[in-house]
């Protein structure tokens, strides 16, 4: 472990006047860093708080109150960074941090580091520290094997002396955004959301077929009077899902996939009585605001990744999985470990989806 050259030591013994959060994306990483910087706001109210964070997912968390949101536009390139430092010093004028919080394990993020002054910089353990992050920070939390993503982020929360870890998310919502949630769906009936995508990344399946939703749609329909709403993003590939879902289901749903922004969609999952999706972030999106989340896992592991107030509603077929395609149970196998199959999400079929369903609506 490299040595902490910080002039001071964690936890620290009373609040510190600055902290910086240095966490870009994804998506749902982002819904896992928010309860933690809540814990921080509740400990320490009067600590200024920055926040480093990329320019989609500001969209959805930039209105908290109490923070300072600093846009990291990566689509800017080389520019970013510059940026970065400018807006930087402003924020500072010509002060440091007393602490850097890196939550975020990439090349970006830690370069983006060396734009931020402070003098504690908080990284992972080396264990977790891909990247060589570790180069970048002069302190690290405790190595804590096997844990959720988002525990392993609240252990930046521990480290720097919170003692309250109990996750709150109150993320905003616009009256704007309930409006339009007024306005798509109907008022008299439950609703069941499916985001059917998951984001598209090489060697990396997690999208279950069209045509498992659509019979999971229909069921839902004609067995509890559901409305079906599909979400999703505005990439060619989730809107040939939605279309393609639509066609084959006896009665078509609302189709709103790429017609949302991330507040939007936050309060379409909020109104759902329940979402179904993937490893993806709507399914921490769901966990934001309560609403039960039946994920569809296969090639990732949700004890790691999965939505984390509703384990007992995922679809866990990765041991299965994990066992047919490396011969490892998932105690055996690296904690990330990830199935490398394009065919595995067929491992899940529609009556482990409806059986779900069932537990939720048949009530």
């Amino acid at each position: 472990m490299p040595p902490n050259t910080s002039s001071r030591s964690l936890p620290f013994s009373h609040a510190p006047k600055r902290l910086c959060i240095l966490r870009l994306s994804a998506v749902g990483d982002i819904c896992h860093a928010v309860p933690v910087v809540r814990s921080i706001q509740r400990q320490w109210p009067d600590t200024h708080i920055t926040w480093v964070i990329g320019k989609l997912e500001a969209s959805l968390v930039g209105d908290l109150p109490g923070i300072e949101f600093i846009i990291f536009d990566k689509s800017r390139g080389w520019r970013a960074y510059s940026e970065l430092r400018k807006s930087i010093q402003q924020c500072l004028n010509g002060q440091r941090f007393d602490a850097l919080l890196q939550m975020q394990i990439s090349i970006r993020s830690s370069i983006a580091s060396l734009f931020i002054p402070a003098d504690i910089k908080l990284g992972f353990d080396k264990e977790r520290a891909k990247d060589k992050q570790w180069l970048f920070t002069n302190t690290r939390i405790v190595a804590t094997p096997r844990q959720h993503v988002m525990d392993g982020l609240f252990g930046f929360a521990h480290t720097i002396g919170i003692t309250d870890l109990t996750p709150h998310w109150e993320i905003p919502l616009p009256d704007a955004a309930h409006a339009y949630v007024t306005q798509q769906l109907p008022n008299d009936k439950p609703v069941l959301a499916i985001s059917p995508c998951s984001s598209n990344r090489a060697r990396n399946w997690r999208n279950w077929g069209a045509e498992g939703y659509a019979h999971v749609a229909d069921y839902a329909t004609q067995k509890y009077g559901i409305q079906v709403v599909l979400t999703g993003g505005p990439g060619q590939m989730e809107k040939a899902y939605g279309e393609k879902i639509s066609a084959l289901c006896k009665t078509p749903p609302i189709n709103l996939i790429g017609q949302t922004n991330l507040k939007q969609l936050l309060a379409i999952i909020q109104r759902a009585d329940a979402i179904i999706t993937p490893d993806s972030g709507p399914a921490h999106m769901a966990t934001t605001v309560a609403t039960p989340v039946i994920g569809l896992y296969v090639t990732s592991n949700p004890q790691r990744t999965g939505p984390y107030l509703s384990q007992q509603w995922v679809v866990n077929k990765y041991p299965e999985a994990l066992k047919a395609e490396v011969g490892k149970s998932v105690d055996e196998a690296s904690w990330g470990q990830r199935v490398r199959n394009a065919e595995a999400m067929a491992r899940i079929s529609v009556g482990d989806v409806t059986a779900k369903l069932d537990g939720l609506f048949g009530k």
